[in-house]
């Protein structure tokens, strides 16, 4: 049995957590163009912190009204790493509340000081828990790049979180930033997290590939099946996001993309898809998707109830406004719309739908074109 002395750190964390987050107005009018609406903002950074960035947010619903946002904040003097965070609304998106702590980068796993990134959360249908899946790596490593899997969930709506040591059957680093899609195979609920490696930026021997995980539990993690992609068009393919077709079981990945070499965008700069028929055991060989922009930046790809797929996207390296595409059941991709375009930088959208084809949305953004990622913005987007 642990001592008391154990959870100290963990209160501590959280009163610090509370009393050094900064202060916003809730609902502020925000001046931007695009078709996302009751835009607020749901957390900021504190520039005195020791935080540098607040980013990569995703979103869950656990009643009609409460909404949970989970979000990362990074530790100044690392990369992609720090802590895991979530704000809880209770009135649909138009007011949030105090930064609760979820994984604490300066609270030790026994002798390992970890740090965490790239929250991902999902609801299982029917259940009275959300689960947030991210990835861990050494506190001493430069970067998240070399990550593993670890997860919590919370019976409550975000208030508490219990902190899970996976099954991983996968042995290998990985780097999750998409969400979970349940499939259904011979009676049984399959759960898909999509997610790449990339032991080539540390080692010359490593390497870059887009896979899929599969779990039955949500505890225990297989290895399902990687995305190639053509011998003679290498590709570095991450951040995929998986949709069904409509087509039966079939099943879509949409990815960001870079080249091999220097992970820069491609040229053109689009994303790639692949489709798989058998519940994400095999994949098609990657192909470029023209009419979908990719700058090396996550997107988001996903299906509403009506049928219809939409990607939301940055069309500059930069990454300031964000836009998006809908596809109908004829195959075509709709003319470039404003998602939220404003002054500032923009990325990593991640939506939920809300009603058939009405989305609720969250990305990280800030209040000026020189800084990024200094908050997280929340909006409503309808699919017409």
């Amino acid at each position: 049995m642990r001592s008391p002395g154990f959870f100290l750190p963990l209160l501590l964390a959280s009163v610090a957590s509370f009393w050094n987050e900064p202060a916003f107005a809730q609902g502020e009018k925000l001046a931007f163009q695009g078709d996302v609406t009751d835009v607020t903002t749901i957390d900021a950074l504190n520039p005195d912190g020791p935080y540098n960035k607040i980013w990569e947010p995703y979103l869950a619903q656990w009643k009609q009204k409460h909404y949970v946002a989970a979000y990362g904040l990074q530790v100044t003097g690392k990369g992609d790493m720090g802590d895991i965070v979530c704000s809880i609304s209770r009135d649909a998106g138009k007011t949030w509340g105090h930064r609760i702590t979820i994984f604490d980068h300066r609270v030790r796993n026994g002798s390992v000081q970890y740090a965490y990134n790239n929250a991902v959360l999902y609801r299982p249908p029917g259940q009275d828990v959300i689960w947030l899946f991210c990835m861990r790596a050494p506190m001493h490593y430069r970067d998240s790049e070399n990550a593993d899997l670890v997860a919590a969930y919370t019976p409550d709506g975000g208030y508490s979180w219990h902190h899970v040591e996976l099954s991983l059957a996968y042995q290998g680093s990985l780097i999750i930033v998409a969400g979970i899609e349940a499939v259904q195979q011979d009676g049984v609920t399959h759960y898909l997290l999509p997610a790449h490696r990339n032991s080539l930026r540390h080692d010359p021997y490593g390497d870059r590939r887009q896979f899929v995980l599969e779990s039955t539990s949500l505890l225990h993690w297989k290895f399902a099946g990687y995305v190639p992609f053509a011998d003679d068009d290498p590709v570095f393919l991450h951040e995929g996001g998986i949709a069904p077709t409509g087509n039966g079981n079939e099943l879509k990945m949409v990815m960001r993309t870079a080249d091999m070499v220097r992970e820069r965008p491609l040229d053109p700069p689009v994303s790639y898809s692949s489709v798989s028929s058998d519940g994400g055991q095999t994949w098609s060989i990657a192909k470029p998707e023209p009419d979908l922009p990719n700058y090396r930046v996550k997107s988001f790809f996903g299906r509403d109830s009506n049928g219809r797929h939409i990607c939301v996207y940055s069309d500059t390296v930069d990454r300031r406004g964000l836009y998006y595409k809908v596809r109908s059941n004829d195959g075509e991709w709709s003319a470039q719309r404003d998602f939220y375009v404003a002054a500032n930088r923009n990325s990593y959208p991640t939506l939920i739908e809300d009603e058939p084809g009405k989305w609720l949305a969250v990305w990280d953004s800030s209040n000026n074109s020189d800084d990024k990622r200094t908050t997280i913005r929340f909006g409503r987007l309808q699919v017409k």
